[in-house]
């Protein structure tokens, strides 16, 4: 683990999507946090001492999921499915595929395995699965605000991780997609989905991976917006919480009561022409029973 020494920083970003917005100032205090996502030998090693069976392992129950078909009542999780061809972005089902027996130990297809994946970070695991984890370790999920805060790496008010260039001088500093997402991989970075832990340079905290690669699960429930900055340095708030459960529900689809926590960091699937989330004030909602092939996570321990 690395020691994150803590500070006051503007959190979020008022210049791409909404959600970031708008920029507050908080404070947190030191905790040390992993220094790289969760592998899957690290994650092996918890399922070997515990026996913990993860949600893409368990098969769904009719009464949490009213008005699913039958069929669709099985095991497994979300894969990453390129289309051959351009397709229409608004339409996320044309390269998500709900995939039977697809888990974190079979993360690329049901006859996948994890040889060769051993130090890349686990996938296809929920925010159950994270947590579980965590508290296994002796340790916990980090809030959106030490998360964001550990990903800038000392650089406040930075657009990157890294500065303020996506790529300086031509280098991929981090693990995304290069090319027409999600039809055309051009692999620059020499990926093309999840890279061993540390390909990349760490930032400036000695992390590595907080951008890109896969996105990482926060314990903070997500809000539509950040709330407005203190109107003085008096009330900067300290250590937040982010939101709370009522709030994380989607209003678009109020039929669906699955709460979402927020995930950081961008993944190896963020396109410039898609999903440009690959900075540390990127946030996004996702429902804490569903996993994918493009989401980890790391842990902290607080002082």
């Amino acid at each position: 683990m690395v020691r994150i020494p803590g500070g006051t920083f503007a959190m979020g970003s008022n210049d791409h999507y909404p959600e970031e917005a708008p920029v507050h100032r908080v404070t947190v205090d030191g905790f040390w946090m992993d220094a790289a996502p969760v592998t899957n030998r690290q994650f092996k090693s918890f399922i070997q001492a515990t026996g913990h069976v993860t949600t893409a392992e368990t098969i769904p129950d009719a009464k949490d999921y009213p008005g699913a078909r039958r069929e669709m009542l099985k095991a497994g999780s979300l894969l990453f499915t390129p289309p051959s061809h351009p397709v229409d972005l608004r339409d996320w089902s044309q390269w998500w595929t709900f995939a039977f027996g697809v888990n974190w130990k079979r993360p690329n297809g049901p006859n996948s395995n994890l040889k060769g994946l051993e130090d890349h970070p686990v996938v296809h695991v929920s925010h159950t699965d994270a947590l579980a984890y965590a508290r296994w370790a002796g340790k916990d999920l980090p809030t959106e605000a030490e998360w964001e805060f550990a990903a800038r790496g000392g650089l406040d008010g930075a657009e990157f991780a890294w500065g303020d260039e996506l790529t300086p001088d031509g280098r991929q500093m981090a693990n995304t997609w290069q090319g027409q997402f999600p039809f055309q991989n051009t692999m620059l970075d020499g990926y093309e989905r999840t890279s061993p832990v540390g390909s990349y340079p760490a930032n400036g905290y000695g992390l590595v991976d907080m951008i890109g690669n896969v996105w990482e699960w926060t314990n903070d429930w997500y809000t539509p917006k950040h709330p407005d900055d203190a109107p003085k340095a008096c009330c900067i708030p300290e250590n937040p919480r982010g939101g709370h459960e009522d709030s994380s529900y989607d209003p678009r689809q109020p039929e669906i009561r699955i709460p979402r926590k927020v995930v950081k960091g961008g993944s190896h699937l963020c396109a410039p022409n898609y999903c440009r989330r690959y900075r540390p004030a990127a946030r996004h909602p996702h429902p804490v029973d569903t996993s994918t092939s493009h989401i980890g996570f790391r842990c902290v321990r607080r002082e």
